[in-house]
């Protein structure tokens, strides 16, 4: 009887697709063991890839031209199946889509994000999912809300549209021509964090330094984001400014919150739910999934993590492959149950490692199987 291998990795970001990385794995898995039976399911986590994964599962990659993080125009895509649009804010409104000499958290929104969401309306969807990792942005989620009608004004009326500090005016949000669309719509966001939006842990203290602010701006983004909370407190009636991955993608995740009623989630747990993970464990001898870095973010929702426990919850060993893999999360992944393996030397370099990451995942995932086939971890 072959023995089952389910192979779930996210991307190896500048290197592989989930895709390739699973195939990667597969081989590895097969010159160890060619009657091994192994089940592909490639991941991700709610950031850059997302989009992939569901057009490699079968959706429709559609383009549409938006405005990207600093206004200039951008080429988006999004994957549609059936009803269901998956939308990822990095196509729009991402830092891959700018230099880091541009990065600029202070004038960065999220307006194309919204047209991309519009987009997606106008194509029928009925469901969209929104993966909101990866931003350049720290503007509460305002432009995408601007892009579905809402209006941001000032006490004498005037609308605020132009730089985060205009909004320490900001007065009233007016949301009487929001896209009547969304009220029928179910959105689902996934994201990899949880932080608030605003204080210690929000979104401008813990994420806005890595988009290009200085400690002056980091401290005014903050107030800013408490200011326009207290305004959306005053126009909802209700406060959402503390409520897990508020603070995500420069607080895009409070505006889908507050302002239309999103559903939120980790994006492994959603993922996993819409390949049916849980029931390809059942069964499943040993579970391989990976990532490009392994760190001290893996513990805290990233795919690997995820996955991992998934599969500890059925007894099912894991093994997880890292570009990298920081030594002082080896022992803390153990004690879950996680077999944390790099694909690569300390000798090679960086560069030389994504460059030939198909091989060296290959590699590590058939020496990672004869390991095992050899201490007869599982039989």
């Amino acid at each position: 009887m072959s023995i089952t291998v389910l192979i779930a990795p996210d991307k190896f970001k500048g290197s592989l697709t989930a895709t390739q990385a699973a195939h990667a794995i597969q081989r590895g898995v097969l010159a160890a063991m060619p009657d091994a039976r192994c089940l592909l399911c490639p991941m991700a986590d709610g950031g850059e890839g997302t989009v992939d994964v569901f057009v490699e599962r079968g959706a429709a990659r559609v383009a549409a031209r938006v405005r990207g993080p600093l206004g200039a125009p951008v080429e988006a895509t999004y994957a549609l199946a059936g009803s269901t649009a998956v939308v990822e804010m990095a196509s729009a409104s991402g830092r891959g889509l700018l230099d880091p000499t541009q990065y600029d958290p202070m004038h960065a929104d999220t307006f194309g994000t919204g047209e991309l969401m519009r987009a997606a309306l106008d194509a029928g969807a009925r469901r969209l999912i929104v993966a909101i990792g990866g931003s350049a942005t720290n503007d509460a989620g305002t432009g995408m809300l601007r892009a579905l009608g809402a209006r941001f004004l000032d006490a004498d009326g005037a609308a605020i549209g132009a730089g985060m500090a205009s909004f320490e005016r900001l007065a009233t949000i007016d949301l009487h021509a929001l896209d009547a669309r969304l009220a029928g719509v179910r959105i689902d966001v996934v994201v990899d964090v949880d932080n608030p939006l605003c204080g210690p842990d929000g979104a401008a203290q813990t994420f806005a330094r890595q988009k290009g602010a200085t400690p002056e701006q980091i401290a005014l983004l903050d107030r800013v984001l408490a200011h326009i909370a207290d305004v959306a407190e005053r126009t909802l009636r209700c406060d959402y400014r503390n409520e897990p991955g508020a603070g995500a993608a420069g607080g895009l995740g409070f505006a889908l919150l507050a302002f239309l009623g999103a559903h939120m989630e980790p994006g492994v747990a959603l993922i996993a739910r819409e390949w049916n993970l849980p029931e390809l464990l059942r069964g499943a001898a040993l579970c391989m999934t990976g990532e490009g870095t392994i760190d001290a973010q893996t513990l805290h929702g990233k795919t690997v993590a995820g996955v991992a426990a998934l599969a500890r919850a059925q007894n099912v060993p894991v093994v997880a492959f890292g570009g990298a893999v920081d030594p002082h999360v080896v022992e803390p992944l153990a004690r879950r149950g996680i077999d944390a393996v790099p694909i690569a030397s300390p000798q090679i370099s960086a560069a030389q490692s994504m460059r030939d990451a198909a091989e060296l995942l290959a590699a590590a995932a058939e020496a990672a199987t004869r390991r095992m086939l050899s201490e007869r971890a599982w039989t």
